[in-house]
């Protein structure tokens, strides 16, 4: 290997890429080349640490207690903590004849001078996590991912006493070019807007001699002034509105207005968003699909996590579902159903359209023969727009998911008491619904019912729980892959990964009566009510969010939807191996404690 290989394999390893060019000069002259046969030991509890090691080829394995904790390939280094803290808890022992890398180990002390080194190797796991997901992306992060409100232009706000006339503070909404009129009431504001003018004095009653209150908008949507950019995006493209007045503590900023923020962004989301309200038939909404593909391929290029890229594609998906609900269903019906998505839409997951999971609830004493053609014409409308047919048939067709409320409730109880695998299955589907259209007040009834009867059934919890030992993690006791050979030795990250966190914590939701159906919103209330502590919710979040970066980029390279789960690890890059490790490690973590938890080794 040449000089410049070996340079280039070490810039290679984190964190020495962070090294300056003249401390790497310094290093590799100091490294040095060693050779150790099978089964040579080269650290141990009474044998102390010599070297940091890189390995060039061959394998070191790590025992504890005599058994194997993890297992050290080309490419992997090892054992900082054992030079740092001067001791070792496990042995590492060469398991196949080991040509490797030595930094001595005077130097590694010398090198944690560096601020950047130290901090990486002093991390905990979720710090260290981050850290390597930072370096993943440092190529591709931008303003966009860290930009907040306080980075952007505000417009000043024009704010007004509720008794001043409407004349007046128009007239002062003109001496400061402003576009809203804010109205300061006791402990909060509203707002007035073009619309409200337009509505409530050229269309209504009021003339300009009447008080400002009397034509103002309660219930103002603010931004704190230290928020992210993202999450303004996201309440705008949310609550269909064109600015946001931003607070900082209990007092007004300014204004946020919605062509600053696209002009910030360029990625045209709210266009998107826009062309959404604007469609008229199937055609136009057609016309909108490969614009969400390009959304999701300029977020996930700019850095922005996946958690961000799916609760955006998910309010666009649910303008799309309303949209279509109101051209098949007749206006007098809508208020007594409501629509509902459910599995990764119901939890704002989803980034490409995957299987349709959808149902209706319909009120009570109503005809639900009058539901049947619209649904249907739902059900062919979102086929036209790429959302496929459930294989399981939970769908709006299936007369068994467009039911009255008290059918509803009278499946909870069926599904309760039965615990056979169809029944534990829908219920787990149904756990995730979230309405989009419709009288969603029909679907909090039904959820209300469905809570309180789960109340202290700890026999049924762990029937349920038990589904997440269905799919072994696909690493070894060696900290080695698992993989399919009839996949072309992929696994499949969605069964072996996403799915134990989704349902674990899905099934804990039940169990405390929280509502949440996102599954990081699930985890930090988990957190909050003291199920788990704040350190195992930071590392379910940190693991769920690589799972599902790394399964995105499998879906933007899939050619359909059966490849898109699966992933051959030798692809990935190093430290998306590593991040890949770590996370299903944290998962077999979380089986144990679900395993505990429930008690299901007792579950028949």
């Amino acid at each position: 290997m040449s000089i410049l290989d070996q340079r280039k394999l070490i810039e290679s390893i984190h964190p020495f890429e962070l090294l300056s060019s003249s401390a790497l000069d310094t290093l590799m002259k100091k490294i040095d080349i060693a050779y150790y046969p099978k089964d040579t030991l080269l650290i141990s509890p009474s044998l102390e640490s010599i070297a940091f090691y890189i390995i060039i080829k061959g394998s070191v394995k790590e025992l504890i207690d005599d058994e194997v904790y993890s297992v050290f390939n080309a490419g992997d280094s090892f054992d900082a903590d054992a030079l740092i803290y001067s001791t070792t808890k496990g042995k590492f022992v060469v398991d196949e004849d080991l040509i490797c890398y030595e930094i001595k180990k005077n130097d590694f002390i010398d090198l944690m001078q560096n601020k950047d080194v130290q901090s990486y190797f002093l991390q905990d796991f979720v710090t260290r996590h981050q850290n390597l997901k930072d370096y993943e992306l440092q190529s591709e992060l931008s303003s966009f991912l860290i930009a907040k409100v306080s980075d952007i232009f505000l417009h000043e706000a024009c704010i007004v006493e509720p008794t001043q006339s409407i004349y007046n503070a128009l007239v002062e909404q003109q001496d400061k070019k402003a576009k809203v009129i804010l109205v300061k009431e006791i402990d909060s504001y509203s707002i007035v807007t073009d619309t409200d003018i337009r509505k409530k004095m050229l269309l209504g009653k009021f003339n300009t001699d009447d008080t400002i209150d009397k034509i103002a908008t309660k219930n103002l949507i603010t931004i704190d002034i230290n928020d992210f950019l993202f999450n303004a995006l996201l309440s705008m493209t949310h609550n269909e509105i064109k600015r946001l007045v931003v607070m900082n503590k209990d007092k007004v900023e300014g204004i946020l207005e919605q062509l600053d923020l696209l002009s910030y962004f360029a990625n045209h989301s709210h266009l998107v968003a826009v062309q959404i309200d604007k469609a008229k038939t199937i055609d136009d909404l057609k016309n909108l699909q490969k614009d969400f593909k390009n959304l999701i391929i300029t977020l996930t290029a700019k850095g922005v996590k996946v958690r961000y890229v799916t609760k955006l594609v998910s309010a666009l998906n649910l303008k799309v579902y309303k949209k279509v609900f109101d051209m098949c269903v007749d206006k007098p019906l809508q208020n007594k159903c409501a629509l509902i998505v459910m599995g990764s839409e119901g939890r704002e997951e989803q980034t490409f359209k995957t299987d349709q999971d959808n149902a209706l609830i319909i009120e009570d004493c109503a005809d639900t023969q009058k539901f049947e053609e619209a649904m249907s014409k739902l059900n062919s409308y979102l086929l036209e727009l790429g959302f496929p047919k459930c294989k399981g048939n939970v769908m709006v067709t299936n007369a068994y998911w467009r039911k009255e409320v008290y059918a509803y409730k009278n499946s909870i109880d069926s599904w309760a008491h039965d615990m056979g695998e169809d029944s534990l299955r829908n219920l787990s589907i149904f756990l995730d619904a979230k309405c989009v259209a419709g009288n969603c007040a029909l679907l909090d009834e039904v959820n209300n019912y469905m809570y309180s009867h789960f109340y202290q059934r700890d026999d049924v919890l762990a029937h349920i729980a038990k589904a997440i030992l269905n799919f072994q993690t696909p690493i070894s006791m060696f900290s080695s892959f698992v993989t399919d050979k009839e996949y072309n030795n992929k696994l499949d990250i969605k069964k072996g990964g996403i799915f134990a966190i989704v349902h674990g914590v899905r099934t804990l939701c039940l169990q405390y009566e929280i509502k949440a159906t996102n599954t990081i919103e699930r985890i930090k209330e988990l957190n909050r009510q003291g199920v788990i502590d704040k350190i195992f919710a930071t590392e379910l979040i940190e693991s769920f969010d690589t799972l599902s970066s790394i399964r995105l980029k499998a879906m933007l390279e899939a050619k359909d939807l059966d490849e898109s789960n699966y992933i051959n690890p030798n692809n990935l890059q190093k430290n998306q191996r590593d991040l890949l490790k770590d996370s299903f490690k944290i998962i077999n973590k979380f089986k144990k404690f679900m395993i505990f938890h429930f008690h299901l080794n007792m579950v028949s």
